[in-house]
């Protein structure tokens, strides 16, 4: 097999099973003239406006997913770039799969660029925890539709979030570590235990925890990108987006003297 052509597939097998500078999302956004094929694919015109809904989109069609792939797809690895043509793509349920996705946020008012219809790049990350393997897909919007640019793959390690991302692996895996990266007091809002029809608001204290632990990600998880992340901010929110059921899990971190607990939970 063609040496070129080896490192295509073992990109795309990676990505199916960084330290990112913002010049290098620049260089896969210059934006250029669409083909022609890209003038009709059925989508509504809304649903290129929020990502979150081209996303749905993308990820359950396989037709409008390959119209909205920028071929050759270029691949980005430790061995450098190569092209995936489109007879080498295989559909991509990307978040589909496991039914959630999820996204960090250095402050509550970032929550609101979400919904910006301004935004022009997002970065989906798949995150193979034990593997130390990250797949970013980039996205950029051209000409008011959004599509795939390329596939960037690194390690865990090298990824922009990651001391936070593993603790939060930590967190999620490990019951004892958990009940020690809990604040005394957590600011909690959700459903009452004791009372499947009522809701609380109030705190909770690492005593009471086990009643109130929500079920967490732990093998893998879907994060979007939506906005730049400062790596050393001395908070963090992750939310946990159930696709099917709307469920949303808002989980906020801060950071004391080097270590991160548990502030506040919503469910």
């Amino acid at each position: 097999m063609h040496f070129a052509l080896a490192a295509v597939l073992l990109a795309v097998m990676a990505c199916s099973g960084g330290k990112t500078s913002k010049s290098a999302e620049e260089e896969y956004c210059e934006e250029e003239p669409l083909p022609e094929r890209f003038e009709n694919d059925d989508l509504p015109k809304a649903a290129d406006e929020v990502f979150d809904d081209f996303a749905y989109y993308f990820a359950s069609n396989e037709h409008l997913q390959r119209r909205r792939i920028n071929f050759p797809l270029t691949l980005e690895s430790s061995r450098g770039k190569s092209l995936l043509e489109e007879e080498q793509w295989r559909m991509d349920s990307l978040f589909m799969t496991t039914g959630e996705y999820t996204f960090i946020l250095d402050n509550p008012d970032q929550r609101e660029q979400l919904n910006d219809s301004t935004m022009n790049v997002v970065t989906v990350e798949k995150i193979f925890f034990d593997a130390d393997s990250v797949c970013q897909y980039i996205f950029c919007r051209n000409e008011g539709r959004w599509m795939l640019q390329g596939l960037r793959q690194q390690k865990l390690s090298d990824n922009a979030n990651a001391p936070f991302l593993g603790f939060f692996h930590t967190f999620a895996t490990d019951s004892a570590f958990q009940q020690n990266s809990l604040s005394s007091e957590i600011v909690f809002s959700g459903p009452d235990p004791d009372d499947d029809f009522a809701r609380m608001e109030g705190f909770i204290t690492p005593d009471s925890w086990e009643a109130f632990a929500p079920e967490l990600p732990q093998d893998s998880i879907y994060n979007i990108v939506y906005t730049k992340l400062n790596n050393r901010s001395s908070e963090k929110t992750l939310f946990v987006c159930g696709i099917s059921n709307g469920q949303e899990l808002e989980l906020t971190f801060r950071q004391r003297r080097g270590k991160w607990r548990l502030t506040r939970l919503t469910q």
